[in-house]
């Protein structure tokens, strides 16, 4: 326990150049917190002692704004940089050397049963108020776009952004030919070129009977 302990502060220096001290690092990083606590809320829950873990769950949520079910499975060397607003879901799964920043959400798509969470393999990093959603799975040493939200598989060593997510680079090559977000998909956007084109043809329609109706009355 020490030695996973040491483990996770280390990590804290590693990937926080804001990080001044080891005493400053155990008093004042509520994402060290959130995962210390859910080690003991993990381990209570994996003996069935479900009330007392999420019980835990809730009080660090409390105090640290990061929400992880006692439930999720969380590998070595987790980093949660600035986590308020964090919720990783019951039946996350989550390799080792990930990073995940505030307001990120790995959770389900609806009430279905069994796994409905995503995993994420190792060393995956998860950008600002990204949404992972559903039972899928983020290839390792991969990236997700900060606001992004992410429905689908994503391959190993490969960036998504958007929403909803597309894959914009993998193995070191770009997919789409910048990160613009005039390129990034737009559903909505997709929906109202429809719309006008759908208009624009109802319209040569219209003009098309009002000149043939013109022709029978003369």
């Amino acid at each position: 326990m020490l030695g996973r302990m040491k483990e996770d502060i280390a990590v804290v220096f590693e990937q926080d150049p804001a990080a001044t001290s080891k005493l400053e690092v155990i008093l004042t990083y509520a994402g060290l917190h959130a995962i210390w606590c859910h080690r003991i809320a993990h381990a209570l829950y994996k003996k069935h002692f479900f009330f007392l873990a999420r019980a835990i769950s809730q009080i660090s949520r409390f105090f640290t704004g990061i929400e992880i079910h006692p439930g999720a499975t969380i590998g070595r060397r987790f980093f949660i940089d600035h986590g308020s607003g964090v919720v990783i879901g019951e039946t996350c799964e989550i390799g080792n050397d990930c990073t995940i920043y505030q307001g990120v959400t790995l959770g389900g798509t609806g009430k279905e049963k069994g796994k409905r969470h995503p995993t994420l393999a190792d060393n995956v990093l998860v950008a600002t108020g990204a949404k992972v959603l559903g039972s899928i799975t983020i290839g390792e040493n991969s990236k997700v776009g900060a606001g992004s939200v992410v429905l689908k598989d994503v391959p190993e060593n490969s960036t998504v952004v958007g929403i909803p997510g597309v894959v914009v680079i993998q193995d070191g090559v770009k997919v789409k030919r910048n990160l613009d977000h005039q390129d990034l998909p737009d559903p909505f956007a997709d929906r109202c070129k429809k719309m006008e084109e759908e208009i624009a043809a109802l319209q040569q329609e219209i003009r098309r009977l009002e000149i043939e109706r013109e022709k029978h009355l003369l």
